[in-house]
């Protein structure tokens, strides 16, 4: 997959983050959605990097996922302090 595509499936990942990700979220949807995309790239290229999956596969959406849900997390907790 391309960056673009990378970059649109962050956006929908982003979004998706935030509805499972518990607790009060106070920050707008462009930074949720820049943050899904930040995931989705990390959780991407580093997956892809360390052999977990490859290209195309549907454990990369997973992993996508999860990498946007640990940097709302991280956000959130940056921002608190």
């Amino acid at each position: 997959m391309g960056i673009i595509g990378t970059i649109f499936i962050g956006l929908i990942v982003g979004l998706l983050a935030r509805f499972l990700k518990p607790g009060d979220d106070s920050m707008g949807w462009i930074m949720t959605i820049l943050l899904g995309i930040g995931g989705s790239l990390a959780a991407t290229y580093g997956g892809q990097a360390l052999g977990i999956y490859h290209a195309g596969q549907g454990a990369g959406f997973f992993g996508a996922l999860v990498g946007a849900i640990i940097l709302l997390v991280i956000y959130g907790l940056i921002k608190k302090n």
